[in-house]
């Protein structure tokens, strides 16, 4: 056919092809709770969308510096050093697309055909997508359950070779919710100071979203800042996933090399969007601190819930806002109707029997577990863990 290997070695999403089939259902009248998407269910936060408006009415809608507009990016300066202690220059700051493209724009950067890229399982899906188009090969080290999800320095001292480019670390993690502490990172890092052409792509997407009390990142961790891209945004904190804005923070080289890529695919990322980020990022933040507050009684509520459901095994998560039960307990069951081989079969059922919309842990790098997102009201986590449990006893 005339489509390109790099097309044909990747996979779809898996979080929008379910997200595509549970809307098709609730488009058919079938009342669908959707915990598929990883989207905070929280408007925008009226600071925010009104520095938007103000953006529009003051004509700021022509094309914008391919690295950002420079008051973001020292607004973004102000944020790493006022919060994470991190000290950068506006030209170290790439603005992008959305975090995701911020992540795909670092591998796309450092990566050359045949490097190797480690990959902690579980992973966000489109990890392992980003390094094969970036002509990289994936490498998973698996985090345990019973390690909480996380890998630990043995594991990775284990999997590095003289191929390895980068590790991608996503802590708060999606899917899992765990969080890797101070201490849990400098112990990686006491390893890759050992490997010193290996980089780190952190992604802190989440951070805000962090139940510890204080968010960690390794670019704290000695020696690793000149060795790391540390990726970020305003969607998950803010509530502003539509609004697409995301950034990197990296040595000075890779930044250039990251904005000079940029600059042929993309160009620089919306204006109006850059606006209303920067109130984001300068304005009051007690919006972040409402939302997280309120993610966390969710996640109370719903690993309290998943728990009485026989067979789920549950961990506590301290962050993001993602459940990710292990339901291997289900596997080789039935119904009657539908055969539960893995955890995409078991979303699958949840989907068309329960009618909640969840993401099997194939997809993820863990096929004993499924992801469901918290970010909905309480009610809806209710409804939906007693339609889960429900349809749970009907497999047998």
């Amino acid at each position: 056919m005339i489509l390109s290997d790099c097309v044909n070695r990747l996979s779809p999403s898996a979080t929008l092809a379910m997200a595509q089939k549970s809307a098709e259902l609730k488009a058919q009248g079938v009342d669908i709770i959707n915990m598929s998407v990883g989207e905070p269910d929280f408007p925008t936060p009226t600071h925010i969308k009104e520095a938007g408006k103000q953006a529009i009415d003051d004509n700021i809608t022509t094309y914008s510096p391919v690295p950002g507009y420079l008051a973001l990016r020292n607004a973004i300066v102000d944020k790493l050093k006022r919060e994470n202690g991190l000290e950068y220059a506006p030209t170290d700051i790439s603005v992008s697309n959305g975090a995701k493209q911020a992540v795909c724009n670092a591998l796309i950067a450092i990566v050359n055909t045949g490097d190797e890229v480690i990959i902690p399982a579980p992973y966000w899906v489109s990890y392992p997508e980003m390094v094969l188009m970036a002509g990289g090969t994936p490498v998973i080290v698996e985090g345990t359950f019973e390690q909480d999800f996380k890998i630990t320095p043995e594991q990775l001292k284990a999997t590095i070779t003289s191929r390895t480019k980068a590790i991608i670390l996503c802590s708060p993690s999606n899917p899992t919710g765990s969080v890797y502490t101070a201490e849990e990172l400098e112990a990686l890092s006491v390893v890759l100071r050992e490997h010193e052409q290996v980089m780190v792509i952190a992604d802190e997407i989440y951070e805000h979203i962090n139940y510890l009390g204080k968010h960690a990142s390794i670019a704290n961790c000695e020696g690793m800042k000149e060795r790391c891209i540390v990726i970020n945004g305003v969607s998950k904190a803010y509530a502003m996933t539509g609004w697409r804005i995301g950034y990197s923070a990296a040595p000075t080289a890779i930044a250039k090399a990251i904005n000079k890529l940029q600059g042929q695919y993309t160009s620089g990322p919306c204006s109006v969007s850059q606006m209303a980020a920067l109130a984001a990022y300068t304005g009051p933040q007690s919006c972040v601190k409402e939302m997280r507050e309120a993610f966390e009684r969710r996640k109370n509520l719903i690993v309290r819930l998943a728990k009485e459901i026989p067979g789920f095994e549950v961990n506590d998560p301290k962050g993001a806002f993602y459940l990710f039960p292990k339901c291997s307990a289900y596997f080789g069951k039935t119904d009657g109707t539908h055969v539960i081989n893995d955890s995409r079969d078991f979303a699958m059922f949840l989907l068309e029997v329960a009618h909640v919309a969840t993401v099997g842990g194939i997809d993820f790098g863990s096929p004993e577990c499924f992801r469901m997102s918290y970010a909905t009201s309480d009610e809806k986590i209710t409804e939906a863990l007693q339609r889960i449990k429900k349809a749970c006893a009907l497999l047998h």
